[in-house]
């Protein structure tokens, strides 16, 4: 499909009423797990197509082209409401987490799997075994405190074991800035591989810098509280491959493609027959304002869509589905890798000064203090070894005792065996 070959709504057509903004939420006892990760996925694209609009009409002077940008703002903001409230009453935001995490793990994984820039392909694999880990945390701190099994949330779709454990991601704040991308020279895939990923870890954090001072207990604030810090730690590594020197117009033209393409990929693969015809209503919604997008580049900068994405055919669509083999593979592979300016590295070539280690000595001066490792300890104590859902043993040996807690993977030299990254083979 190709949007710009579509015949758009008009912008005022698009604005809804009271009646209409209101949706019928999904029941949680029924809905498909991957329909849940695909509504988190459009709430957070959606989030950053407003972010971008607000911070766009904060850095030009033209009152003409901000009026024009807050009117398609504002209809996305009426679709991000709406796409939020999906989401049922009944569903506590412990549950509604889990749902986070799986997207993270699955999301990230299907990107990698199609990215053929082996740097971009990097970051992907680097914190995917991150979110898996927060998944593990969370699953535990479920079970304990509700007594709800995270494995039957995700459908059994997404193992729960521990990963890099994410007492290691804290990285000193310069070792998460990678280098970007160019969108003149990058392929189509990759410019949406980057924008994709950074709206959704965006969301994520989001969503945990919100939820982290109204949770109940003193436990979940603090592990929310954590993995807030490392979502921002990963937003920080994927807006830094964005490309940062294509204009605000040319962004805004990326910005509503982009939309235009997760939601194609949501129609083409959702199961539940209501939040597929919303699918599609979004969809002929974000048409219209890709071309009013392409008319904006085109008034003010004098360059048609065509100079700027040469060919608008979507590439295969999302598809939002197990990748248990891939996530096992990365976890053997690279788990005892971290951050390191622009690149990634082996703990264990780290020197001992390395920024790495010394930030590390002050986030987290004893493991005692650690809420990731609390949650985990307490589940252990309380119910004799930690909550999973594995198909296999772990695959890294030092992750697969269930009576303690490992802290050191990831974090300290020669904890655990890793080789290295590895890229797909492309066609050129």
């Amino acid at each position: 499909m190709n949007p710009f070959n579509e015949k758009p709504l008009s912008i005022l057509s698009s604005f809804q009423n009271w009646k209409q903004l209101y949706p019928k939420a999904y029941n949680k006892y029924e809905v498909d797990p991957y329909t849940k990760t695909r509504i988190i996925l459009m709430n957070g694209t959606e989030f950053e197509a407003n972010w971008f609009s607000h911070q766009f009409a904060r850095h030009t002077t033209n009152n003409d082209l901000r009026r024009e940008l807050s009117v398609t703002r504002s209809i996305e903001k009426q679709q991000q409401l709406k796409i939020s409230l999906l989401k049922p009453a009944n569903e506590s935001a412990l549950e509604h987490t889990i749902s986070y995490e799986q997207l993270a793990v699955d999301l990230t994984a299907e990107l990698a799997k199609r990215e053929c820039d082996c740097y971009v392909k990097k970051a992907l694999d680097f914190a995917l075994l991150e979110d898996f880990d927060h998944l593990y945390r969370y699953a535990n701190l479920l079970n304990m405190e509700q007594g709800i099994l995270a494995e039957n949330l995700v459908g059994r779709y997404t193992e729960i074991m521990p990963g890099r454990p994410t007492i290691s991601h804290h990285r000193f704040s310069k070792d998460n800035v990678k280098r970007n991308i160019n969108s003149k020279t990058a392929s189509k895939q990759t410019i949406l591989s980057t924008m994709i990923i950074t709206a959704a870890e965006q969301q994520t954090m989001n969503y945990y810098m919100n939820i982290t001072n109204l949770a109940n207990n003193e436990l979940s604030r603090k592990l929310y509280q954590e993995i807030a810090l490392v979502e921002e730690e990963h937003v920080t590594q994927y807006e830094s491959l964005m490309d940062s020197s294509a204009s605000w117009l040319e962004m805004l033209l990326w910005h509503e493609y982009c939309e235009c393409y997760l939601y194609w990929s949501c129609y083409v693969t959702e199961t539940d027959p209501y939040v597929k015809a919303l699918w599609e209503e979004n969809l002929d919604i974000e048409i219209g304002h890709l071309h009013k997008a392409a008319e904006l580049l085109k008034k003010y900068e004098n360059k048609e869509w065509q100079e700027v994405i040469p060919d608008g055919t979507f590439p295969e669509p999302i598809c939002l589905h197990e990748n248990i083999d891939y996530v096992r593979n990365i976890l053997e592979t690279t788990v005892q890798f971290t951050g390191l300016l622009e690149d990634y590295v082996n703990v264990n070539e780290l020197s001992l000064d390395a920024n790495f280690f010394q930030y590390q000595k002050i986030i987290n001066p004893t493991t005692e203090i650690v809420p990731s490792h609390i949650v985990i300890d307490a589940h252990i104590r309380n119910q004799g070894k930690d909550y999973r859902f594995e198909v296999a043993p772990n695959p890294i040996k030092e992750l697969r005792c269930r009576t303690v807690d490992n802290t050191s993977v990831g974090r300290k030299k020669d904890e655990a065996t890793s080789t290295d990254f590895f890229c797909n083979l492309c066609k050129d």
